[in-house]
């Protein structure tokens, strides 16, 4: 195989994150499903939906970030996630604004 499509072939990899990356990742969401279970038992008021959803988007972004690959992917692959995550957004805010807390 030539040079060039040696370097060709190489500039087609992505670098994805290794084993120990994945393994911290793990880690990570154990300990944030432990505290969005302890913050379940706590009564916040109104604030114990809001706590619990900001961990799942944490959680999420872990998730899509890291095991789901989306930091390597193209731009317009990213934009489609961007734009069903906007639309899901746009879901939950409704949804939300619609149902009452008390």
């Amino acid at each position: 195989m030539s040079n060039n499509q040696h370097s060709n072939h190489e500039e087609g990899h992505k670098h994805h994150p290794g084993y120990s990356t994945y393994f911290f990742v793990w880690f990570a969401l154990l300990v944030l499903t432990v505290i969005t279970v302890a913050v379940a038992g706590i009564n916040f008021g109104n604030l114990t939906v809001a706590t619990a959803m900001f961990i799942a988007t944490i959680k999420s972004y872990l998730v899509l970030t890291i095991f789901m690959h989306l930091k390597v992917e193209s731009k317009t692959f990213r934009a489609f996630v961007g734009v069903a995550l906007f639309f899901l957004l746009i879901s939950l805010i409704l949804l939300f604004s619609d149902y009452s807390f008390l």
